[in-house]
């Protein structure tokens, strides 16, 4: 055999085996995403004993007003339709209401509804407590959440599947006034323009569970509010545009719409353990707000080799000048990587703690916002290009990699190895006034770039202390 032949035949053999090993790999990862399919409710698991359907607009299939009340092995279709504030915060069409401080419990049961503005449980005010457990969610219409807590109210759910198809309609949604929600396992999947697995006015909290958004972020925080993930896995592929009021893609958008619909004020985003996957763009945006993101332990991947690892910068909310993005990323025992972007309204301090390492590079074009870094002993900052940060609180050692690359610290090129010590910024959201500004658009009908309807006009109230906003043409507060 000649030496050409031989290569020829070494060439086909090496791409036989290559694409043997990525037949594998797709074999695979199909079979893992059966998988995950498979671990959860799906709507032939329940049985129905009873079937309560109602098709009127603006009205529910179930309504619990003040009262305890509980359903299992029902099955509760809506139709019928509505629009804006009625729906989006009091609850108008929602298949399934509660409110004035009722108790409603719902176990092995079909939810489904195909409507606008049809969301599928509705918890509405302080004192008004929904508790759901196995059982399977699905919503075909446009904002149409699955779950969706307004004015103080209360959620708890165990075990959902939760599918929803329209556009502005998240699985775990909540609006005006906030509350708070609990979920614990299940399956959580959105594939709407528009459509966060999350959007949140509240505080949220999701445990072992498995949430997949397919065209929006994968979750949303709006305003003082805050999101926290324990063992979850989360796939965000954010690749369609809601609006224009932002160029880029993220799997976890942190802002403030000005809408009146969340209060101003520090908001968070914590993850401890499990995984977040992002398709598209960057991890984190922040923008028109200030927040802490906290993560321990989280397996992050980002399959988009141009995306960032957090951009914090003006977008289109807020007044120009004031409309950054301001950070505290607190990282323990975290893996981080990708590049940092902070722009020149806009303000990061990031810790790594509890043997952290970051590889990236931060401002690579050179200084813009203020960016302090601040590196415990036992962790460790790799540099995949020229860095410039503005302060930067460093042991002597080799906590530092400048890996062949510079860091220029408030204008001045650090020596690898050398101790620093630096001062922290302020992190805290500016007050933008109350109301919308002129141009955005009122009664909760357009989100912003994968939100959930909330750019809004209205008071600044946001989460309310005492009572909850009164439901229009009610005598007192629901």
């Amino acid at each position: 055999m000649s030496l050409k032949t031989r290569g020829k035949k070494y060439i086909a053999i090496g791409l036989a085996a290559l694409l043997m090993m990525s037949a594998a790999a797709c074999s695979q990862e199909a079979a893992e995403a059966a998988e995950t399919a498979a671990d959860y409710l799906t709507k032939e698991d329940i049985t129905v004993n009873e079937t309560i359907e109602n098709s009127a607009d603006g009205e529910h299939a179930i309504e619990v007003s003040g009262e305890e009340a509980e359903y299992s092995n029902t099955g509760v279709t809506k139709t019928g339709d509505s629009d804006g504030d009625e729906a989006d915060f009091y609850g108008e069409n929602s298949a399934i209401f509660a409110t004035e401080k009722g108790t409603l419990t719902i176990k092995d049961s079909l939810i489904e509804t195909n409507g606008t503005h049809a969301n599928a449980v509705f918890s509405y005010g302080e004192g008004t407590v929904v508790n759901i457990a196995d059982s399977v969610i699905e919503t075909s219409g446009n904002c149409s959440g699955g779950l969706m807590t307004t004015g103080g109210g209360t959620m708890n759910a165990e075990n959902l599947t939760i599918n929803t198809s329209g556009n502005s309609s998240a699985a775990i949604r909540s609006d005006r006034g906030g509350g708070t929600v609990n979920v614990t396992k299940g399956y959580y999947k959105t594939t709407g323009t528009g459509s966060p697995v999350i959007y949140s006015t509240a505080d949220i909290t999701v445990s072992d569970s498995y949430m997949e958004s397919t065209a929006s972020q994968g979750v949303v925080v709006e305003g003082k509010n805050s999101v926290t993930l324990k063992n979850d896995t989360l796939v965000a592929d954010n690749n369609t545009k809601n609006g224009d009021k932002s160029d880029y893609y993220q799997a976890v958008m942190i802002y403030q719409s000005m809408s009146g619909d969340a209060a101003e004020g520090n908001s968070s985003f914590t993850a401890e353990g499990g995984s977040i996957t992002n398709k598209n763009g960057d991890i984190f945006f922040v923008n028109n707000t200030a927040t802490d993101i906290n993560l321990t332990g989280v397996s992050i991947t980002n399959e988009d080799a141009e995306g960032n690892f957090l951009r914090a910068e003006a977008a289109g909310w807020g007044n120009e000048g004031s409309n950054g993005g301001k950070v505290n990323l607190n990282a323990s025992a975290q893996t981080i990587e990708g590049n940092i972007i902070v722009d020149d309204v806009s303000v990061l301090n990031m810790y790594l703690k509890d043997k952290s390492s970051f590889s990236g590079a931060i401002n690579t074009d050179g200084q813009k916002g203020d960016v302090y870094v601040e590196i415990e002993d036992g962790s460790t900052w790799t540099l995949t290009a020229d860095s410039y940060v503005s302060g930067l609180t460093v042991g002597k050692g080799s906590a530092i990699d400048l890996n062949g690359h510079k860091l220029y610290v408030d204008g001045k090129e650090y020596t690898e190895g050398s101790a620093s010590e630096g001062t922290a910024f302020e992190v805290k959201t500016e007050s933008s006034g109350s109301g919308a500004p002129e141009g955005m658009p009122g009664g909760g009908q357009t989100p912003p770039d994968g939100g959930q309807g909330g750019p809004g006009s209205g008071d600044s109230s946001g989460k309310p202390s005492g009572n909850p906003p009164a439901k229009p043409g009610s005598d007192s507060a629901a």
